[in-house]
């Protein structure tokens, strides 16, 4: 079940809320549990087995940390378990996401024949291996107390909003809102309101541009030009924007609805000057899980130059091996570091001196190039379309590239505004405060409208974070 589907808006979710605003306080969790896991089974049912026993896994574990810390054995049967914790959930990952991708890899450099497990991933064990991850660790670390009731940790891990696209919510993030949390009516409605402008983000935007680059990338050698290859590029450029952002918005509202208020996943990333920049903006939740389990234990800038280089190269490579078990997610990650140490070490001061514009089109040029790679899964498509980007044995344009550009010219403006904080401040301006409550609801309306209205006659609605 995805949050962009006619079930879950007009049936799901619905019956979810009544019910739990229904409920005494005290059976709120418990229901959120429920409801997480038949959403969860909705798709898939045999591998909630799996998201069931990394919850029970690592609540026993951070009960145990903190049993150990208590009896002074943090340092011996503490770090025990924060090795079998951080172990057991990477052999999870790790077995469904990247067993065939290393048998794959080993049957082409040796030749050999070894049969693939052909195994389904289930959908968003990134997310939340990495929130339990993290949890275990903060307990370690002191930096939250155990959980000692297993419904309410297992609602955190569950929880049907951040499930599946993230944000990744860490258990500091809502500790106290897991036990205690007052759900106001004002959260409601900003969290709907949020719901619905991530739900026209994903229906009326990455949707609808997402067909261009799916026929684009299509194309053959004997259609491909120049001018077709980078408007495929800026279409899936913008559907993955507002399809991921979208989902965020969606979540976060979600979890508003409910009580709950997750961390911020994007800042309008694409109005960026620089890599660094972008990156700071874009998917916050995973920049900031790398930087604080993986970074700064590695030692971070504290160690010489060498080792914070080392440390951004395992960082990075990471980052792409995380977002799929595709040779184009490792290429993608290693194009970010070397983009981001040559930013920290020679650009800076480049980038400083020259004007803002130019440093815009910098930046997103090479975000353009890195979506490419990120998106081309078969490395010979990868090949293929990137010369074409450069103009290597394809024509510059064609009639086609000159007719779909025409065409698709006033809705890509369309995308730049939408992915920049223009129409927000514009609204600002025109609108006066005691009138953007109204005007607010009333284009949330619309949106739920002609985003049903999309869902009911158009078949075209990709789940990007499979592969998750």
């Amino acid at each position: 079940m995805v949050f962009s589907s006619i079930f879950f808006l007009c049936v799901f979710l619905p019956v979810v809320v009544v019910i739990y605003y229904g409920l005494p306080r005290q059976l709120r969790n418990l229901w959120l549990l429920l409801a997480s896991l038949f959403f969860y089974a909705w798709g898939e049912p045999r591998y909630i087995l799996i998201m069931l026993f990394s919850t029970v896994f690592d609540y026993f574990n951070g009960r145990a940390i903190a049993y150990a810390t208590d009896k002074g054995k943090h340092d011996t049967w503490g770090r025990a378990v924060l090795v079998l914790s951080v172990v057991g959930n990477l052999g999870i990952l790790c077995y469904f996401k990247y067993t065939d991708f290393v048998l794959e890899t080993i049957n082409r450099l040796a030749g050999t024949q070894l049969g693939l497990l052909q195994l389904a991933l289930p959908i968003g064990i990134s997310f939340y291996t990495f929130q339990t991850m993290s949890y275990t660790i903060d307990v370690y670390r002191g930096e939250t107390p155990a959980q000692k009731n297993i419904i309410s940790f297992g609602m955190y891990v569950c929880l049907f909003p951040q499930l599946i696209a993230g944000p990744i919510v860490r258990y500091q993030d809502v500790q106290r809102e897991v036990d205690v949390r007052r759900e106001t009516v004002a959260d409601v409605t900003h969290g709907l309101q949020r719901f619905l402008v991530g739900l026209g983000k994903k229906v009326l935007l990455a949707n609808q541009i997402g067909v261009l680059w799916d026929d684009i990338k299509g194309l053959g050698s004997s259609d491909m030009s120049m001018a077709l290859a980078w408007l495929g590029a800026l279409a899936f450029t913008f559907q993955i924007y507002f399809d991921f952002s979208g989902y965020s918005d969606m979540a976060i509202g979600l979890g508003e609805m409910f009580g709950f208020h997750f961390p911020e996943n994007f800042d309008h990333p694409y109005e960026s000057k620089s890599i660094t920049e972008f990156w700071r903006r874009w998917h916050m939740t995973l920049g900031t899980w790398f930087r604080e389990y993986v970074y700064i234990p590695l030692g971070g800038n504290r160690k010489g130059l060498a080792r914070e280089v080392c440390n951004l190269f395992v960082v990075w490579f990471l980052t792409g091996l995380w977002h799929g078990a595709g040779w184009n997610f490792i290429l993608w990650g290693l194009y970010y570091f070397v983009l981001l140490v040559l930013e920290k070490f020679v650009l800076r001061r480049i980038l400083t001196r020259i004007p803002a514009w130019i440093q815009h089109l910098y930046t997103m040029f090479f975000v353009i190039v890195g979506w490419v790679i990120f998106a081309c899964d078969d490395m010979a498509l990868l090949g293929s379309y990137g010369k074409a980007l450069f103009g290597i044995g394809v024509p510059v344009g064609t009639a086609l590239s000159l007719y779909e550009w025409d065409v698709m010219a006033p809705f890509l403006m369309i995308l730049v505004l939408a992915a920049t904080t223009i129409p927000m401040r514009i609204a600002k301006q025109l609108i006066k405060q005691e009138r953007r409550s109204a005007w607010l609801m009333g284009y949330s309306i619309v949106l739920l409208v002609l985003s049903l209205a999309f869902l009911v006659s158009g078949s075209y609605n990709p789940f990007l974070y499979f592969r998750f």
